[in-house]
């Protein structure tokens, strides 16, 4: 594993003080305990640690998806806590590509369509939306499933079609949360082949969630590891 060089002169995120709580019936919980960190613009990062760790709360934070209780975090010059929804959408749309575990299509769409649907959100022609769309499909090797809803897909098709989604409107950041952590070895190293070449070619910001060591060895050029809440590295 490489170690990154010198953060703070390209970082595209950068996090202080991050904190969330969450209030529930019988006591509060706080899944991100002061967490500051920043990432420079092409770095490669995976984020490692246990179940509860807080590694898919702070990601869902980088991502737009939820807001910080206290804190700030800054992406490509934005400050996230002060932006409102409809700018969090938009920056969703144009900033920040997400890679589930749980794949997250929607069942009656193709997968045409499910890749197209960031598109329509953000407003493309229906012909320059469907030429991506096909592309970006092409691009992870499912030309021929296109018009195959999740249903008529295998574990592995479905993460492509995910991937694929996330990528189509060119995010300088790929957020990957468990990306392979529902697919069988052979599949899930095929998936990952997809991800990384991408992230590689075209210098994508990526932040993996992930507990497998040897993936992160594998992918990160530098790993963060979460612990009740807070970097311990």
């Amino acid at each position: 594993m490489q170690k990154g060089p010198n953060v703070s002169a390209s970082a595209i995120i950068r996090a202080s003080g991050l904190v969330k709580r969450y209030v529930t019936a019988s006591t509060p919980v706080e899944a991100l305990r002061g967490v500051s960190l920043e990432v420079r613009r092409g770095e490669r990062i995976a984020l490692l640690g246990r179940s509860g760790s807080g590694k898919s709360t702070l990601l869902n934070i980088i991502g737009g998806l939820d807001r910080a209780t206290a804190g700030d975090i800054l992406v490509s010059g934005q400050n996230l806590s002060q932006l409102s929804s409809n700018a969090l959408a938009q920056y969703r749309l144009a900033t920040v590509g997400m890679i589930f575990q749980s794949f997250n299509l929607i069942l009656s769409r193709t997968a045409l369509q499910n890749v197209e649907l960031p598109m329509i959100f953000a407003g493309g022609m229906p012909r320059d939306r469907l030429a991506a769309a096909r592309q970006a499909l092409e691009a992870v090797g499912l030309v021929n499933r296109l018009d195959h809803r999740p249903a008529e897909l295998s574990g592995g098709e479905h993460q492509r079609v995910a991937i694929a989604r996330a990528l189509v409107n060119q995010p300088e950041i790929l957020l990957a949360d468990e990306p392979t952590g529902n697919l069988d070895s052979a599949t899930a190293a095929e998936v990952l082949t997809i991800l990384m070449n991408h992230v590689r070619q075209h210098g994508t910001t990526l932040i993996l969630v992930t507990h497998d060591e040897e993936l992160a060895g594998r992918c990160a050029d530098r790993v963060l590891r979460l612990k009740d809440g807070q970097l311990i590295s």
